[in-house]
Parts: structure tokens; C-alpha cells; sequence
């Protein structure tokens, strides 16, 4: 049986897609079976696993509108294949936007997701699922079908903020909608070390969240950024990167806490 997470946070410009992508290929690499969900109707998770989201004859729409299934629906980039890291995508483009509306006046809306996953769970070992920077009727249908909720967050004092609402937004999904859910850690990404403020930041998570913060923290790196507009996670793209290998060390430790549990 699968284990299903949602990338979220309710702040914008995180590194929610980084995050990802990159852990998709990083499990991948590990030897794990992936399904990456895009749910963003911006389709930037499906462009930087290097597939062209104008030219999907199926994309997670068309699975929340119950016109296809995710079997019918999931592609594997080329490009993946040749670097040892590849994934299948549930890959998303602006139709996506459309869904919000058309979704209002259906039965079980909000558990479209989880119903069209559960077809193919037992064909993978991860589902990943990146979310809008929004508590959106998208967001609600990965949050109602995942297990748990994965944080990347930046060590700046506005992120704290930003992890407050996202907490009690978890709360209520999880006493309304769907009891398994929970976070499953915090993820310190785009760390700089040499700034102090990062620093006092990234210990008072610790002091507060405990063995809820990853021990693997991702630093601000070049080659992530660049990763994209070559339509590639950081992992495929330059594996030798500290950002790439950051994220293999994250893949590792997230298999290592589900065989614990």
C-alpha cells in the first residue's frame, strides 16, 4: 500500500515544487515506486519532471471530472529514464483552474483524488502530491486522500507565521474529512547557514516541533534553481549538486522513518 503525502504550505514561493520533484526523483533513485501528483493548475511540477503539459492527452482534471483514470492519465518522462531517477506523473495545466468551479456542484468532491488513487495504490510505494499555495477545493482533495503533510518551509520569521494558519487548517481536515492525517515533518529548505537568523529560526523549530523537523536541511543552491528551465529535477539534473545530494540523503530518511512506523 502506497504512502501518500501532500507537499503544502500556504505561503507562496517556498519551494513546495523543488521539493517535490525532487524528492520524487530522490526516492526513485533509491530504488522506490513513485506516482508525482500535479496539483496546481500551473503545471510547473509537470514541466520540471520533464514532461510538456500542452501536450498531455489526459491530466489530473480529467481524473478529478472522473473522465479518465489515473492509469489512463500517467506519462514517464524520456528524460527521466535516461538518468536512473524516473517516476510515473499525474501531470496538471491551466484546465486545472477550471476544475474549482466544476467541482462545487458534484457528489464526493472533495474525495475525487482519493478515490482514483486507491485504483492504483498498490502499484506504487510513494504518492506525492504538490499543492497550490491556497486552501483550495484542489488542495482539500490532496489533503483529504494523503496520510500525512510534508513542510517545506524557509528559517525566516514570516514562515512561522505561515506554519500557524497551515496547522490549524490540518487540524480541521483531519477532524472533518479525514482522521489519518497529520504532519508528517518540516523541511528546512533554502538554508543559508551563514545568516544568523536562519540559524535561531531553524532551533526554535526544533525546540518546538522536535523529531517533527528532518533532520536533512536543503541549502540554497544554484543548480536547483537552474534545474527547471532544462525541465529536470536538481536530482537528475546535476546529481553531484549538494542541493541534489541533500535531497537523496531527504529520500533516505523518509524511507527510513516509514519503516519505522
Amino acid at each position: 500500500m502506497a504512502k501518500i503525502f501532500c507537499i503544502a504550505n500556504q505561503k507562496g514561493g517556498v519551494g513546495k515544487t523543488t521539493t517535490t520533484v525532487n524528492l520524487a526523483a530522490g526516492l526513485a533513485k533509491v530504488g522506490q515506486r513513485v506516482l508525482m501528483v500535479d496539483l496546481d493548475p500551473q503545471g510547473n511540477a509537470t514541466m520540471g519532471s520533464g514532461v510538456d503539459k500542452r501536450k498531455l492527452a489526459h491530466t489530473v482534471y480529467d481524473v478529478l471530472l472522473e473522465s479518465a483514470t489515473i492509469a489512463e492519465a500517467r506519462v514517464q518522462s524520456d528524460k527521466l529514464k535516461h538518468c536512473g531517477c524516473s517516476y510515473d506523473i499525474l501531470g496538471a495545466n491551466r484546465e486545472l483552474a477550471g476544475a474549482e468551479v466544476e467541482l462545487v456542484e458534484v457528489e464526493r468532491r472533495e474525495r475525487r483524488l482519493k478515490e482514483a488513487i486507491a485504483a492504483v495504490d498498490a502499484e506504487y510505494d510513494f504518492v506525492l502530491i504538490d499543492c497550490p499555495p491556497s486552501l483550495s477545493m484542489l488542495t482539500l482533495n490532496g489533503l483529504c486522500c494523503a496520510h500525512g503533510v510534508i513542510v517545506p518551509m524557509q528559517c525566516e520569521y514570516f514562515a512561522l507565521e505561515g506554519l500557524t494558519d497551515l496547522v490549524n487548517t490540518i487540524k480541521q481536515v483531519k477532524a472533518n474529512l479525514n482522521d489519518d492525517l497529520q504532519i508528517i515533518g518540516l523541511l528546512r529548505v533554502m538554508f543559508d547557514p551563514r545568516i544568523t537568523l536562519q540559524q535561531q529560526v531553524g532551533e526554535q523549530l526544533k525546540a518546538h516541533f522536535g523529531d517533527k523537523v528532518f533532520d536533512t536541511v536543503i541549502p540554497r543552491n544554484v543548480r536547483l534553481a537552474e534545474a527547471p528551465s532544462y525541465g529536470l529535477p536538481g536530482v537528475a539534473f546535476d546529481p553531484a549538486s549538494k542541493g541534489a545530494q541533500s535531497f537523496i540523503s531527504f529520500a533516505k530518511e523518509m524511507v527510513a522513518r516509514i519503516d519505522k512506523k
